[in-house]
């Protein structure tokens, strides 16, 4: 009992943050039809320095930490990417009307992670007191990556086996035909199988070799805006002394800046709900349920990182809040460019419009929560 009333109390908490009251609000003049507009130049110059301060405060504090401590938690990040994939192919994509590319592209952008859903964790955690290593920010590529990887492999080979057992119909068909028409002499009823030219045939070599290649997909994630401003503020405090910079300029921006962001993402969420009309309504309740699903298992994942290596509750949270999140900034361009036949509607649609939401504004919260009701009962 004691359990469940801090728990409650933690989260009603949590729900008054001017960090969620922002993002709310954004929704609220969006849907009452305020023309109220945020330029996107000034919306990327707000994440850019968002996530260089949380990747110079990563760096910085791997640079005066003990590295092993981030090996657990790290293989933890990138098995909850690539799991969340799985689940998408083997649980979204089996229901009615969902087409499996436009599901297994959703479970790649919900795999990936929000870099301002990861700030707004961050300052909620630093409202509340909760202690968590500075490096746990860091964890952000070890989930998204591997994520963003394993959606492009998965729907490329899906795509393959299909275009291959379409041929294999083709050709049966074909054969059955030609084998009930009469052949002279000398004739081959496939001949025109066979190239008639060099350039013929390197182009025939060429579109059978259907492989996935990995690395262009890595590059791509690489030089994505989000996490390119997130690993080189990393290498920065890793490898320069940014201190002085970081006191006087980064810091005290950082939650001004947030509130403006979390009022443009709730202005874009409400816009976005037009998008999820257009494609299956099970979109909506995978928004919903998924991201509070991937939470508790990375979460769960966590705790075990807790007991054995030490992990903090507060970094047990930034895990399972990157695993409830999905990617807002450098996800969509990257399966659009690997998963081109994937429905953005679907995926940008329910990512933005439900997934951000249900993530800033419940799992962030919740999992809070319930790590503040775990602490206060059994200590940090």
């Amino acid at each position: 009992m004691d359990f469940l009333s801090l728990f409650l109390m933690d989260f009603v908490k949590q729900l008054q943050s001017p960090t969620l009251g922002f993002l709310i609000g954004g929704m609220v003049i969006a849907a009452l039809g305020s023309e109220l507009v945020i330029p996107e130049a000034i919306n990327q110059i707000i994440v850019f320095m968002l996530l260089m301060k949380i990747g110079l405060t990563g760096g910085q504090a791997i640079r005066n930490s003990n590295l092993t401590e981030m090996v657990l938690p790290a293989a933890f990040a990138v098995a909850v990417g690539i799991l969340v994939v799985f689940i998408a192919r083997y649980t979204l994509a089996k229901l009615p009307k969902v087409n499996t590319v436009d599901a297994i592209a959703t479970g790649g952008l919900f795999g990936a992670v929000s870099g301002s859903t990861m700030a707004a964790a961050l300052t909620l955690l630093e409202e509340q007191n909760m202690q968590y290593e500075a490096w746990a920010a860091a964890l952000y590529p070890f989930m998204d990556i591997p994520a963003l990887v394993t959606a492009i492999v998965v729907a490329n080979i899906y795509l393959n086996h299909k275009k291959k057992r379409s041929a294999a119909g083709e050709s049966l068909s074909k054969q059955e035909y030609l084998s009930k028409q009469p052949v002279a002499a000398g004739d081959y009823p496939n001949q025109e199988d066979y190239p008639s030219s060099r350039q013929e045939y390197l182009r025939k070599q060429q579109s059978a070799d259907n492989r996935v290649k990995i690395w262009p997909i890595v590059k791509e994630s690489l030089q994505g805006p989000a996490l390119s401003a997130m690993l080189l503020g990393i290498a920065l405090g890793l490898f320069t002394q940014p201190e002085s910079v970081y006191k006087s300029f980064y810091d005290p921006l950082f939650r001004g800046l947030l509130s403006i962001l979390m009022l443009v993402m709730g202005m874009e969420a409400w816009s976005r709900l037009g998008e999820l009309r257009k494609v299956a309504q099970w979109y909506v309740v995978y928004s919903v349920v998924a991201p509070l699903v991937h939470g508790f298992i990375a979460f769960g994942l966590g705790m075990i990182a807790h007991y054995t290596t030490g992990f903090s509750l507060g970094g047990v949270v930034i895990l399972a809040v990157i695993a409830a999140s999905s990617s807002d900034i450098s996800g969509p361009p990257t399966l659009r460019a690997g998963i081109p036949s994937a429905n953005p509607s679907a995926y940008i649609g329910a990512s933005t419009a439900i997934g951000t939401p249900i993530a800033i504004g419940l799992a962030i919260p919740l999992f809070l929560g319930l790590a503040q009701a775990i602490g206060g009962i059994g200590g940090s």
